[in-house]
């Protein structure tokens, strides 16, 4: 009798817990056959317009790379996420999702390294959200980019700006363990957030702001001003109603900063800072028959260089500037959706110190990308996918690392000659023919 009561009492106080709270597992898995292609060219900048290639070696170079890829109409993932009801209006939730990799049975590079946050939430007040979570100008790139941000369409905002936050962010000997905007952290998320989202009952109008704290350990008293490498914050506001979505956002990344200890190779005393600074602003319109789409995107790398001259400070600063664009659209067909779209990105070099010669006056670089794609609904989880890309680069040598993007793979350009001579970033292709089915 005893046993039976406390039985039911067990039931009762389960029952209740399930009622006020919930877990959900969820997932996308998605392959496809994906080819490849990158073509490098011979340039030339010198005052010898007949220095050619080395014997043997031709004017252009071609790579390619045919593989079974993973996440290119929506990048393959699992999750869970769940809630409670704290009463009086009140919720806790948590977020936990991270990629696996459905073409080798692997995980991505970390546990939930997606997206794990807590939130606590209001339908008046907002919602606290704490852990590693998208950044605010990363949500732009995607939700106003026809094909998702993802596949060999991907936006070649996202690519480039990509690029040059894991370019700058890398980890250093200065800053062991921290690795800001790139590595684990990138320009699409960064780990340490505390953010904001305003509540959803704001008549169409929705934004947040984010602050990544950079956990750098203060060793003032040993080496001077601690590095603040690791440090983000930006926010996002937009205005949703009916048909029109409209949002601007802007974040700051301290990409590099060496204060904490003398970087290698500079005299004792000199410091160097690192700041990303992007800003963009996304529409859509959804007409029925079409929805347009368009973005318009800044980034500003600024670097700031110091060293000891004389007994004082010499200090060196340099700014270059990254402007994208992006115009596309998506058309429903019966079952399926065509997209596609087309976006430029363009590398204004800022030389400092440094003066044009006149065989290599121009020191900027250019990259344009056109991509389609057809989805086919075959169900609301399932789907089929056919995606084309082609992206153009011009004067790649003056920056290869960064203007130099490709439409996924591992098939890289060929890169020499530092600006003088050499061969440079031409082309690249992309395809993907995949099956994706969420949960």
């Amino acid at each position: 009798m005893h046993k039976s009561i406390f039985t039911l009492a067990t039931l009762a106080v389960a029952a209740s817990a399930s009622a006020q709270s919930s877990v959900t597992l969820f997932g996308v898995v998605d392959v496809a056959v994906s080819r490849y292609n990158v073509k490098s060219e011979w340039y030339n900048n010198t005052a010898n317009p007949f220095l050619l290639p080395p014997p043997g070696q031709p004017t252009s170079v071609k790579r390619s790379q045919t593989a079974l890829s993973q996440g290119n109409l929506a990048t393959s993932r699992l999750g869970f996420r769940g809630g409670e009801d704290l009463g009086g209006g009140l919720a806790a939730s948590f977020w936990l999702e991270g990629q696996i990799n459905p073409d080798d049975g692997s995980r991505g590079p970390q546990n939930f390294n997606r997206r794990s946050t807590v939130s606590l939430s209001s339908s008046s007040l907002g919602e606290l959200r704490l852990g590693r979570d998208y950044t605010p100008t990363f949500w732009n790139d995607t939700v106003f980019d026809p094909l998702g941000g993802v596949g060999a369409g991907i936006s070649l905002i996202n690519t480039v700006f990509t690029n040059l936050a894991t370019v700058r962010g890398a980890a250093t000997a200065a800053n062991p363990g921290v690795i800001s905007m790139g590595g684990s952290d990138s320009y699409v998320r960064t780990s340490n957030t505390i953010g904001y989202f305003l509540p959803p009952n704001l008549g169409g109008v929705y934004g947040q702001v984010q602050y990544a704290l950079h956990e750098n350990v203060d060793q003032s008293n040993v080496a001077g001003t601690p590095s603040k490498k690791g440090r983000y914050f930006g926010g996002r506001l937009g205005y949703e109603s009916g048909p029109l979505n409209v949002a601007v956002a802007y974040g700051e990344s301290t990409a590099g900063d060496f204060t904490a200890v003398t970087p290698a190779g500079l005299p004792t005393g000199a410091g160097f800072e690192n700041k990303i600074k992007s800003a963009n602003l996304g529409a859509s319109y959804d007409f029925g028959v079409v929805k347009l789409f368009g973005e318009v995107s800044v980034a500003r790398d600024e670097l700031k260089s110091s060293v000891p001259f004389a007994g004082q400070p010499l200090t060196m600063t340099e700014k270059d500037k990254y402007t994208g664009g992006l115009i596309g659209a998506t058309v429903p067909v019966g079952p399926g959706l065509i997209r596609f779209a087309y976006q430029r990105v363009k590398f204004k070099n800022d030389p400092g110190l440094a003066l044009p010669t006149p065989f290599a006056s121009n020191r900027d670089a250019s990259a344009n990308k056109l991509a389609i794609s057809y989805v086919h609904n075959l169900s609301k989880r399932t789907a089929l996918y056919a995606t084309a890309a082609r992206i153009r680069v011009k004067n790649g040598e003056n920056n290869p690392a960064i203007m130099g993007a490709t439409a996924l793979g591992s098939a890289q350009y060929l890169s020499t000659g530092n600006g003088t001579a050499g061969y440079r970033p031409r082309s690249a292709t992309g395809f993907d023919f995949g099956i994706r089915h969420a949960f």
